[in-house]
């Protein structure tokens, strides 16, 4: 699942319940301190949360609302693991009513019921990713097609016979995911970085599209006559206690990459928004123009 994806040159599943027949892995590293009854080499340890806090459950809503440090279980992933269970419980799920847009991905609630007049049936199965949801113990979950077709709908995307069938929703979704994990393993490339700091792994915390935000490096890249991303992700990542931004664009690679299965070049890095990031950017440039 987690393909590594070329990067430009400049810098830089699933464990549904048994009798589900998605298959499953343990995404969970056997020396991390979380994973032991006891943790004293992590930073974050302490004698009554045996586990590294950053990996622990969400709170009790009561005690949860009181608390500013864990973030709030974002709309669309509150409910994931029920269709990752058996999707075909995604057929009798009620109608949601509309709330607020969530701030830890820019998306309104998962809306998993058929748009009006829509040419053709789509999957509400959902697939567990290898990335770790920050104040849970559980997996981010990506869209279902329908979920990724009602998304495109509310950005004003209206179909036309012959733009996309079945199979073309079912690429988009195995394309769109397999991209994420690229661009996963790319961030824990960087955050091998602090492991000694960390020793218990990143974690994602929110995230956002910009596609029409160029990052200074790609409008410089543009300027030198290299072609502009066709989008870009924001995402926000806690390594044990501190928020770190990373960037990603997205380039097109043009034909199909046989190896991968994808033809989308990424460029992950983090911003550069403090020395942190700074040092690590320029220890990273000149190891690969050394090595």
């Amino acid at each position: 699942m987690a393909a590594s994806v070329p990067t430009v040159a400049a810098e830089g599943l699933i464990a549904p319940p048994q009798g589900c027949p998605i298959m499953h892995q343990e995404a969970k590293p056997t020396k991390c301190p979380m994973h032991q009854s006891k943790a004293p080499e992590c930073p974050m340890h302490q004698s009554k949360a045996p586990e590294c806090p950053m990996h622990q459950s969400t709170a009790p809503s009561s005690i949860a609302s009181s608390s500013s440090s864990s973030p709030s279980v974002p709309a669309h992933q509150d409910r994931a693991y029920e269709f990752i269970e058996c999707p075909m419980k995604a057929a009798s799920r009620d109608k949601l009513t509309p709330t607020d847009i969530n701030p830890d991905n820019m998306m309104p609630p998962p809306n998993q019921q058929p748009s009006p007049g829509q040419p053709f049936s789509l999957s509400k199965s959902r697939q567990e990713s290898a990335i770790p949801r920050a104040g849970s113990d559980q997996n981010w979950v990506y869209p279902s097609e329908q979920m990724f077709w009602n998304a495109m709908l509310r950005k004003g995307w209206r179909w036309r016979e012959g733009d996309l069938n079945q199979k073309d929703m079912n690429d988009i979704i195995r394309i769109h995911n397999h991209n994420n994990e690229a661009a996963w393993q790319e961030v824990l490339r960087w955050e091998a970085l602090h492991k000694r700091e960390c020793p218990c792994g990143p974690s994602l915390v929110r995230f956002g599209g910009k596609a029409k935000e160029l990052t200074p490096r790609a409008r410089l890249r543009h300027w030198m006559g290299y072609e502009l991303p066709f989008d870009r992700h924001d995402w926000i990542v806690d390594r044990c206690g501190t928020e770190v931004r990373y960037v990603i664009d997205y380039y097109d690679a043009g034909s199909l990459d046989q190896r991968h299965q994808s033809n989308t070049v990424l460029d992950v890095r983090p911003a550069l928004d403090s020395l942190g990031a700074v040092w690590d950017r320029m220890r990273v440039t000149w190891w690969r123009w050394t090595h």
